[in-house]
């Protein structure tokens, strides 16, 4: 079967056990809290629509769901004691088999995250990771960018592997983790989350997202945690999870009712010489070719658009890339 953007993603690979001590990962979650809304790392909802996330009227302000995370590493730990994740032996063997390669692949290991999701409905169609590019990636570009790019499929020569590996800390009712590995318009596998379980594949290919966290027919949600700014925060106060916001408490949800994930992200070279060409820079790419290579493929496709002072601020510009590029899943499962 084929997908109508570009290849499918690589096969994912399961995992049944993480941690020997699952405990590890509940005592890091309380010890680093608090948290802060997913969507804090967009300026406004036109940023948010250029990743694919459904957005229906980009002038009005985004609307926060009270889907939390945390910072756990970005190539070096930011946190301590999580080295059981970061260092994971068997994420590492993950990552290269995703890709069929053998140890004398390269895997480094990028980032460490930490996702905390109230009882709360569906929020997205379903949407790819951030990708990175040779001289393009999320340590000095913005990540709406980059998911243009990845939607746009221009820039796949210079594509860098990532492996993911998402594991659930959770057993609560309901937030399966659905993924597309045929493509966004061919039929998802609803993949229950249970705890001290993971799955490594290519997800700044592959499609995913959260089903509703919680019971259908639970009532546990304040209303006000469907107007959550961007600065809200998770605190962790004993068995509970407090949701404050502009000095507020919010609504206070049970431990065991939010659903926690843990993802890891590596990049994976062939060998040494593959990672070497990443490290000398030696076939980046330069901002100003990504920015001109989209304007051309917009007039290719129709779109009048000029060449802004400074494109990644410009509105014209990124409603222009958010209207174009990004695409959603057709197809969702029965649960």
């Amino acid at each position: 079967m084929s997908d109508p953007i570009g290849r499918l993603p690589r096969s994912p690979i399961r995992i049944d056990r993480v941690l020997e001590d699952p405990g590890v990962i509940h005592k890091l979650v309380r010890e680093h809290a608090p948290y802060w809304p997913v969507y804090r790392y967009f300026a406004d909802a036109n940023e948010l629509r250029a990743t694919g996330a459904p957005v229906a009227d980009p002038s009005r302000p985004m609307r926060v769901p009270p889907w939390f995370r945390g910072d756990w590493a970005h190539e070096q730990p930011l946190v301590p004691g999580i080295e059981p994740i970061l260092d994971n032996p068997a994420f590492h063997r993950a990552a290269r088999d995703l890709y069929g390669l053998s140890e004398e692949a390269v895997v480094r290991q990028q980032l460490v995250y930490v996702n905390l999701t109230l009882p709360m409905p569906v929020v997205d169609y379903g949407h790819t990771d951030v990708p990175a590019f040779r001289g393009i990636s999320r340590r000095d570009f913005p990540i709406w960018l980059l998911s243009v790019m990845g939607h746009s499929r221009l820039f796949e020569d210079w594509r860098i592997r990532i492996a993911t590996a998402v594991s659930w800390w959770f057993e609560g009712e309901g937030g399966e983790f659905t993924y597309w590995p045929d493509g966004p318009h061919a039929a998802p596998v609803a993949l229950p989350p249970r705890s001290n379980t993971a799955i490594t594949g290519e997800n700044e290919i592959m499609f995913h997202r959260v089903e509703r966290v919680g019971r259908p027919d639970a009532d546990t949600r304040s209303a006000e945690l469907d107007e959550l700014s961007v600065d809200a925060e998770l605190v962790a106060d004993g068995d509970e999870w407090l949701v404050l916001d502009g000095g507020r408490s919010i609504a206070r949800v049970p431990y065991g009712e939010v659903r926690i994930s843990v993802s890891w992200k590596a990049e994976v070279f062939a060998d040494e010489a593959e990672a070497e060409m990443v490290d000398q820079h030696s076939d980046d790419l330069e901002i100003e070719q990504v920015c001109a290579t989209l304007v051309a493929d917009l007039r290719r496709r129709g779109r009048k658009i000029e060449t802004a002072e400074d494109p990644l601020t410009d509105s014209i510009f990124i409603s222009a890339l958010s209207e174009t590029y990004p695409v959603t899943p057709t197809v969702f499962p029965e649960l």
